[in-house]
Parts: C-alpha cells; structure tokens; sequence
C-alpha cells in the first residue's frame, strides 16, 4: 500500500473503555420519563411523572432546583441551544418554557440551592391531548415544536400545525439549523417536515406496522435514528433515505424509549430497554459494546453530555431514580 493511501485511510476508532455506574438519585416521586444535560453540559434536567421537572448537578445528582407548575405528568424536556431556557411537554396538554439563566448563575460547585422560585415564562396551549414531545429550534430560542404544533414562544399562542397526523407523536427532533424536523409517528411512519411552512417534504419510512417510538437526528444532520417497537433501532441516511445500520440487542415492544448518539470518545448509539439495562452499540460496527445494569425497572430515556464521557439514565415507576454512568480512565 502506497504512503498516500495509508494517509488517506481513517484513523482506528479509540479502544472502547467501558462504563460504570458512580451515582444514583431519586429526585423524583414518580417515574421518571425524561433526562436531558444541557447544552453547555453544566446542568441535567429530569422530567417525571409526578409532575415536576429537576434540575442536577451533572457530577453529583444533587437536586440545584425543581420545576413546579404542570397540573400532569412531565413526557419530553428540550434545551435551547445556550441552554438558557428549557421547554417541558406535560400530559396537562400545555408546554412550559423555564428561564435557567438565574439557576445557571448559582450551578457552581459550593453553590446554593435554588430556592424553588417560579421560573415559568411562558404557558403554551393549544393541544386536545397529551403532549409527548418538544424541541427547541436550534437556531431561535423563540419557536419550540411540539407534538403536532410549532409554537411560538413570545405569544404562547399555537401555530401552524406542523406535523398533521392522525396519530400519535413519539417524537420531534430537528437538525442544527433548525429548517427541518423529523416525527416517528405510533402509525408507523417517519416523516420530515418543512419547519416554517409545515408541510411534509420526505417520508423516511411508512410500513404502518411496527410503531415508531422515536426518531432523532445524528449531531452533524446527515443521519435519522429510528427507533422500532419491534426490538430494532434503524439508522437511515437523510439524503438517500436508505437504512445503513440496524442495532438489536435490546427490548422495546411498549415504551417510547429515546436513544442518543455519543461523540465525546468514540462514535456510539445508547439506548434504554425494557429489560432494566442501558445498551451501548458501536455506531459503525452495530455490535453492542456493553450492557449496563443497575435500574430496576423500564429504562426510558438516556442522554449523553455534550464534552464529557457521561451517560445519564432515567427508570419508570418501580425504580424512579437517575443514575449516572462514567468512563474509566
């Protein structure tokens, strides 16, 4: 092989160096749905089905601040991209915008609690049913999709109806620039919409059978996740709409469980289950690099932080805790 060829080719991915657990929390009363690290990585929030949206310490779980006002379980949160507001989409058939500049400034080491001051800035109404999921558009804080509307933050009055379906929304992810979003829809489907006019432009997949329970960009934009109520997640090429990976392992019959990408050390697809484990697969080798067990019940929602080799999870109601998971060095 020629020394231009040998430049040319990738470099090895970095040897996988396993996950443990070193903290765990119960911030919660309820299940808890949802976990998010904020975009500058230094805050988790946690959303459950008591109602109430936590804020943490993404190194110790120590509750900073927590979120009160939703008259029903919490489903999805959303970060803004400077992570100074977060959105929360409630079985009370609203979604709530929350100022976090002011829990930001006090998220230091050795730093107070907050003291459980209202931080609500907006109400947004306009659902019939249940809302399961909210995104912030990355490139505004001022226009939050949501489980069949775009909302605009200033008025907290509902537009356009963006992703309009007969059935349900598992999920409304878009990519950085904010012009598209992605919807996995319980009737099977997999669509992406024109964020401003809302109209449907590309339809990823339409089987009618499995559900969709989820679907989200990859970080650069070029990739859909999909995640399958058959025991499947699907990695489909934005551009030609081809599947390129299928990842199995892991149980997902009944729950929209969300599944992340990691970048911060490898390349990595996580993903809770239904069998009380966080998978981790390689991203281009679709095997599954480790298993990780410590919940007690139905892990439904994981995130990794932004710049550290971190993975946050969430269980539902018979384990109700956050537990976070470490690289060792």
């Amino acid at each position: 092989m020629s020394s231009g060829a040998a430049q040319q080719q990738a470099a090895p991915p970095p040897p996988y160096r396993p996950y443990r657990q070193v903290r765990a929390a119960t911030p919660h009363s309820r299940a808890v749905s949802c976990v998010r690290f904020s975009p500058c990585g230094r805050l988790l929030a946690t959303a459950s089905l008591d109602g109430t949206v936590a804020l943490l310490s993404p190194s110790t779980l120590a509750v900073i601040a927590t979120l009160r006002g939703h008259g029903a379980g919490v489903s999805d949160l959303s970060w803004s991209t400077e992570s100074f507001y977060l959105c929360s989409a409630s079985d009370d058939r609203t979604l709530r915008i929350w100022d976090i500049r002011p829990v930001l400034a006090g998220a230091t080491p050795g730093g107070q609690p907050d003291p459980g001051t209202d931080r609500c800035v907006r109400v947004l109404k306009g659902h019939t049913n249940f809302v399961f999921s909210a995104n912030f558009n990355p490139q505004t804080s001022s226009q939050v999709a949501s489980g069949g509307s775009i909302a605009p933050c200033a008025s907290g009055m509902s537009r356009a109806a963006a992703v309009p379906a007969p059935s349900t929304r598992t999920s409304i992810p878009s990519p950085r620039d904010g012009s598209i979003i992605v919807s996995g829809s319980h009737d099977g489907s997999c669509k992406i919409w024109d964020a401003k006019s809302g109209a449907c432009i590309k339809t990823v997949i339409d089987d009618k059978k499995p559900a969709v329970s989820f679907s989200m960009f990859s970080p650069n934009g070029k990739f859909i996740l999909v995640a399958m109520l058959d025991d499947s997640l699907k990695l489909c090429n934005f551009a030609t709409g081809k599947f390129l990976k299928v990842y199995t392992g892991h149980v997902n019959r009944a729950y929209c469980i969300q599944s992340a990408f990691s970048v911060t050390n490898g390349k990595y697809i996580v993903s809770g289950s239904e069998d009380k484990c966080v998978y981790i697969w390689d991203l281009q080798g679709r095997n599954i690099l480790q298993k990780l067990e410590g919940h007690t019940d139905t892990v439904v929602s994981v995130s990794c932080h932004p710049t550290e080799n971190k993975i946050a999870s969430g269980g539902l109601d018979n384990d109700r805790t956050v537990r976070l998971w470490v690289q060792d060095n």
